[in-house]
């Protein structure tokens, strides 16, 4: 079974540049196990030491955020779409950005 992950433009030197992968598996762990055998490093940008999902990465399903289905034991289906998507934090407030870069003043 063939799912394609697409992969966010941080994580793309560990897919040598590829914007997305073909892998093999019956659920989203198992698709991310794949993806680690062809990309090694990946996984650990994805889940932590646990083998969850970190706090802030998100995993769609085709459009459905993976968390509110069965998480990474979600089952995949031939053809489905699984994408990584880096969760963004809001910003600083104006005036704050020379502390975020360690400036003073």
């Amino acid at each position: 079974m063939s799912v394609t992950v697409k992969i966010p433009t941080p994580l793309r030197p560990l897919t040598r540049g590829r914007d997305s992968v073909q892998v093999a598996g019956a659920t989203a762990r198992q698709v991310l196990e794949s993806l680690e055998k062809e990309c090694a490093g990946i996984r650990a940008r994805v889940c932590d030491e646990r083998g969850e999902m970190r706090r802030f990465v998100n995993l769609f399903l085709n459009d459905e955020d993976i968390r509110h289905l069965q998480g990474l034991d979600t089952l995949v289906k031939d053809g489905d779409i699984l994408s990584i998507v880096p969760a963004i934090a809001g910003g600083a407030e104006a005036g704050s950005a020379n502390s975020l870069r360690g400036k003073q003043g």
